[in-house]
């Protein structure tokens, strides 16, 4: 995972530090409308800039008529609203982003279509995509075998976790909000900062690199690298 304070890679190694147990919700002769609920916090500190990490997660005990209810883990601390990215990100990629991480907590199938409709626009504009749907943009940026191995299965995994090839929506109409398959949402977040990297960051680093470079071959009269 990624810090969500300095963004760096980090390993998890989360501590459980407290159990909360709530009773299941009843109407009218007893009926259970809701299950109980079990929450537990997690806690870690970054090794990196050692600011805390929380994580909440809310599970079900028993079963009640009313289904409005899931399982779920979000982030308590920082904001799971809040994300930085690099600055060498530009808009439109960044804001799509950032919209799509802010409502992830609340609709998966929100942050799965904003982030569905950023990879889109990644692959077309700058891994040179130029079929139409999104699953031919994928098949389309794999098939040379020039991307970077992790990258390359990040977008092997988005086809297959979302199913991609057999829901259309999903392929011909990106930003439709649809179903979602569990972890799809978190992932497409997860590659899509993967090629803000490959496409963004690491570009960027090797201008700066060069220009750098290309200071000190000036002060030795040296021609420039092109």
């Amino acid at each position: 995972m990624k810090c969500p304070h300095c963004n760096t890679g980090i390993h998890e190694n989360f501590t459980t530090f407290e159990v909360v147990l709530e009773g299941p919700v009843e109407g009218f002769g007893g009926q259970v409308l809701a299950p109980g609920l079990k929450w537990k916090l997690f806690h870690q500190r970054c090794p990196e800039c050692h600011d805390s990490i929380i994580l909440l997660d809310r599970s079900r005990v028993g079963t009640g008529v009313w289904s409005g209810w899931r399982d779920l883990t979000f982030m308590a601390y920082p904001s799971s609203r809040r994300r930085r990215i690099a600055p060498e990100v530009p808009d439109p990629y960044r804001q799509d982003f950032l919209e799509a991480f802010a409502v992830l907590a609340d609709s998966a199938k929100a942050s799965a279509a904003l982030s569905r409709r950023c990879l889109q626009a990644i692959l077309r504009d700058h891994l040179g995509a130029t079929k139409k749907d999104l699953y031919d943009q994928i098949e389309e940026v794999l098939a040379p075998g020039k991307l970077p191995s992790h990258i390359d299965d990040g977008l092997h995994a988005i086809r297959n976790i979302g199913n991609i090839a057999a829901h259309s929506m999903k392929s011909t109409t990106t930003g439709t909000i649809v179903d979602v398959a569990p972890g799809e949402a978190e992932w497409n977040l997860e590659v899509i900062e993967m090629l803000f990297d490959f496409c963004f960051v690491q570009p960027a680093n090797a201008a700066k690199r060069k220009a750098d470079l290309n200071e000190k071959l000036k002060d030795f009269n040296k021609p420039p690298i092109p």
